[in-house]
């Protein structure tokens, strides 16, 4: 591996965030089975567009390659990541052992999440771990920075160096909740937030008023690219917590070219984002070519990826 390659633009996802620039991520999903060449083809038409690609870890709780193995194949083919770290999958001992793995690897940013169900998925049979959730997976990443493991014995190897960011729902139906978790992500160390799939930019406002305004750590906006009417349809049954409104189902339902419309919603939503938040996260699953002419529709200048010294 060529490290002066990997390490060419490393941080600038958390340069540009701690700077308060207008973030920029997306999702792409790693491949399933041994051949990465699909995944880079998706990653590599986001290069200058994107701050960092962020790689899912068993989304939906649905097998694919390793999100910590896929970053690493990203980080040598100079693409910054997001590795996703799901607390279903693993215990503490294992989840402790693939951060130690990620910082050795030169992969700083970390997305602690909880993990979706594992009934969700296709192997419903599976034993979901959960030994830990988010903000216990955050609280331990802390730890592992100061240098210890998560029984306070030092790391006598080296304490880390992740920059963590949790998920938000702003969408979340209630609202106390979702107050509480989000002050007790902030607590336990995450410097950024990532969010679901926004339909409900009045709510993200709202959220953003009255819950993000005191913290000042970056929310992105999740903007998602709806390929049809049908594929919105499948999304609300599908996906939990998420309701794409009946007059947008409807404009795609009318468009001639239901995909190009389906750009233009994001583009638009991308610039609603930009006045009410840090940053947006795109996802276009397996379309991910489709991102950078989205942020072109949407006035989204090139990223300014500064050398890393």
């Amino acid at each position: 591996m060529d490290n002066n390659h990997s390490h060419t633009y490393l941080n600038c996802f958390r340069r540009a965030a701690l700077a308060g620039e207008f973030l920029i991520t997306a999702e792409v999903a790693p491949p399933k089975g041994g051949n990465p060449e699909h995944m880079l083809e998706m990653a590599a038409t986001l290069k200058g567009r994107v701050h960092a690609v962020n790689i899912t870890d068993g989304s939906r709780a649905v097998l694919r390659m390793s999100s910590l193995v896929a970053s690493a194949i990203l980080l040598q083919n100079g693409i910054e990541p997001i590795c996703q770290v799901a607390c279903r999958d693993r215990n503490r001992i294992g989840l402790q052992a693939d951060l130690m793995g990620a910082h050795a690897l030169g992969i700083r940013n970390i997305l602690a999440l909880t993990g979706d169900p594992v009934k969700a998925g296709d192997h419903p049979d599976a034993k979901g771990v959960f030994d830990l959730e988010a903000v216990r997976l955050l609280q331990l990443i802390r730890k592992m920075n100061q240098g210890f493991d998560c029984n306070d014995k030092p790391l006598t190897d080296g304490a880390l160096d992740l920059f963590p960011g949790a998920a938000v729902d702003p969408q979340c139906a209630s609202w106390s909740g979702l107050q509480s978790r989000f002050e007790r992500k902030i607590e336990a160390g995450a410097q950024f937030f990532q969010s679901q799939l926004i339909t409900d930019f009045e709510r993200l406002e709202k959220f953003m008023d009255k819950i993000a305004a005191g913290y000042n750590k970056p929310v992105l906006a999740g903007i998602f690219l709806l390929k049809s009417a049908k594929n919105a349809q499948f999304i609300n049954k599908c996906v939990p917590g998420v309701n794409i409104p009946q007059h947008i189902i409807d404009r795609l339902a009318k468009a001639k070219n239901p995909l190009e419309e389906g750009m233009k919603i994001a583009a638009e939503q991308v610039q609603i984002a930009r006045q009410l938040c840090h940053g947006v996260h795109m996802m276009a699953v397996k379309r991910e070519d489709l991102i950078a002419p989205i942020l072109n529709l949407a006035g989204v200048a090139p990223v300014d990826l500064v050398l890393a010294k």
